[in-house]
Protein backbone atom coordinates (compact mmCIF):
# COMPACT_ATOMS: atom_id res chain seq x y z
CA UNK A 1 0.00 0.00 0.00
CA UNK A 2 2.65 2.73 0.65
CA UNK A 3 4.45 2.02 -2.93
CA UNK A 4 0.88 3.14 -4.35
CA UNK A 5 1.80 7.00 -3.01
CA UNK A 6 5.62 6.64 -3.88
CA UNK A 7 7.22 9.69 -5.32
CA UNK A 8 8.73 6.88 -7.81
CA UNK A 9 6.78 5.57 -10.68
CA UNK A 10 8.10 2.51 -11.14
CA UNK A 11 7.07 2.35 -7.07
CA UNK A 12 3.79 3.21 -7.99
CA UNK A 13 3.46 0.93 -10.94
CA UNK A 14 4.60 -2.19 -8.96
CA UNK A 15 2.09 -1.44 -6.18
CA UNK A 16 -0.76 -1.09 -9.17
CA UNK A 17 0.35 -4.71 -10.47
CA UNK A 18 1.02 -6.31 -6.30
CA UNK A 19 -2.95 -4.61 -5.14
CA UNK A 20 -4.94 -5.42 -8.44
CA UNK A 21 -5.73 -9.15 -7.10
CA UNK A 22 -6.94 -6.74 -3.92
CA UNK A 23 -9.28 -4.41 -6.04
CA UNK A 24 -12.32 -5.78 -3.92
CA UNK A 25 -10.49 -4.90 -0.75
CA UNK A 26 -11.77 -1.06 0.35
CA UNK A 27 -8.16 0.76 0.90
CA UNK A 28 -6.45 -1.12 -2.25
CA UNK A 29 -9.55 -0.35 -4.21
CA UNK A 30 -8.97 3.29 -3.48
CA UNK A 31 -5.48 3.03 -3.88
CA UNK A 32 -6.18 1.06 -7.30
CA UNK A 33 -8.66 3.96 -8.84
CA UNK A 34 -5.67 6.67 -7.83
CA UNK A 35 -2.94 4.87 -9.76
CA UNK A 36 -5.45 4.48 -12.54
CA UNK A 37 -5.80 8.13 -12.94
CA UNK A 38 -1.99 9.01 -11.71
CA UNK A 39 -1.18 12.28 -12.87
CA UNK A 40 2.71 12.03 -13.23
CA UNK A 41 2.94 9.16 -14.88
CA UNK A 42 1.12 7.39 -18.15
CA UNK A 43 3.02 3.93 -17.34
CA UNK A 44 1.18 3.73 -13.66
CA UNK A 45 -1.92 4.15 -15.57
CA UNK A 46 -1.13 1.30 -18.15
CA UNK A 47 0.52 -0.96 -16.27
CA UNK A 48 -2.65 -0.71 -13.07
CA UNK A 49 -5.58 -1.10 -15.95
CA UNK A 50 -3.89 -4.43 -17.86
CA UNK A 51 -3.14 -5.48 -14.31
CA UNK A 52 -6.55 -5.25 -13.13
CA UNK A 53 -7.85 -6.09 -16.63
CA UNK A 54 -6.18 -9.58 -16.32
CA UNK A 55 -7.24 -9.85 -12.50
CA UNK A 56 -10.68 -9.55 -15.20
CA UNK A 57 -13.03 -9.68 -12.03
CA UNK A 58 -16.17 -7.60 -11.35
CA UNK A 59 -14.34 -6.23 -8.60
CA UNK A 60 -11.17 -5.03 -10.97
CA UNK A 61 -12.83 -4.01 -14.12
CA UNK A 62 -15.47 -1.57 -11.88
CA UNK A 63 -12.31 0.16 -10.80
CA UNK A 64 -11.42 0.26 -14.38
CA UNK A 65 -14.76 2.10 -15.41
CA UNK A 66 -14.67 4.26 -12.59
CA UNK A 67 -11.44 5.49 -13.87
CA UNK A 68 -12.34 5.69 -17.46
CA UNK A 69 -15.33 7.69 -16.38
CA UNK A 70 -13.51 10.33 -14.55
CA UNK A 71 -10.42 10.10 -17.05
CA UNK A 72 -9.43 12.82 -19.36
CA UNK A 73 -8.32 12.27 -22.83
CA UNK A 74 -4.94 11.67 -22.36
CA UNK A 75 -5.61 9.15 -19.64
CA UNK A 76 -8.25 7.73 -21.08
CA UNK A 77 -6.26 6.78 -24.14
CA UNK A 78 -3.39 4.72 -21.69
CA UNK A 79 -6.82 3.46 -19.73
CA UNK A 80 -7.38 1.85 -23.65
CA UNK A 81 -4.28 0.82 -23.90
CA UNK A 82 -3.60 -1.10 -20.35
CA UNK A 83 -7.18 -2.68 -21.17
CA UNK A 84 -6.02 -3.70 -24.75
CA UNK A 85 -2.63 -5.00 -23.20
CA UNK A 86 -3.94 -7.28 -21.52
CA UNK A 87 -6.70 -9.03 -23.68
CA UNK A 88 -3.81 -9.40 -26.90
CA UNK A 89 -2.49 -12.32 -25.72
CA UNK A 90 -5.41 -13.64 -24.06
CA UNK A 91 -8.71 -15.41 -24.63
CA UNK A 92 -10.24 -13.33 -21.85
CA UNK A 93 -11.78 -10.56 -24.30
CA UNK A 94 -15.27 -12.47 -23.99
CA UNK A 95 -15.39 -12.65 -19.88
CA UNK A 96 -14.12 -8.68 -20.30
CA UNK A 97 -16.99 -7.87 -22.21
CA UNK A 98 -19.46 -10.19 -19.98
CA UNK A 99 -18.29 -8.80 -16.83
CA UNK A 100 -18.87 -4.91 -18.26
CA UNK A 101 -22.39 -5.99 -19.30
CA UNK A 102 -22.87 -6.95 -15.87
CA UNK A 103 -21.70 -3.78 -14.99
CA UNK A 104 -23.37 -1.83 -17.50
CA UNK A 105 -26.59 -2.70 -14.84
CA UNK A 106 -24.36 -0.97 -12.13
CA UNK A 107 -26.32 1.50 -9.87
CA UNK A 108 -23.50 4.08 -9.94
CA UNK A 109 -23.70 5.88 -13.45
CA UNK A 110 -19.89 6.37 -13.71
CA UNK A 111 -19.02 2.70 -13.76
CA UNK A 112 -22.21 1.96 -16.48
CA UNK A 113 -20.34 4.86 -18.52
CA UNK A 114 -16.90 3.35 -18.23
CA UNK A 115 -17.95 -0.21 -18.55
CA UNK A 116 -19.72 0.75 -22.16
CA UNK A 117 -16.48 2.56 -23.21
CA UNK A 118 -14.55 -0.74 -22.32
CA UNK A 119 -16.96 -2.92 -24.31
CA UNK A 120 -16.26 -0.86 -27.32
CA UNK A 121 -12.55 -1.43 -26.60
CA UNK A 122 -13.29 -5.16 -26.50
CA UNK A 123 -15.32 -5.05 -29.20
CA UNK A 124 -13.07 -2.98 -31.56
CA UNK A 125 -10.10 -5.65 -30.54
CA UNK A 126 -12.51 -8.27 -32.02
CA UNK A 127 -12.71 -6.61 -35.26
Amino acid sequence: MAEASSPSWTQRACAGRDLASFAEVPEAAEALVGLLLDIENTAVTRQTAEALTQVGTAAAMRLVALAVAEADDSQADWLQTGVHDALVDSDGGSDIATVCGRLARDPEEAVRRGAADISAWTDAKGR
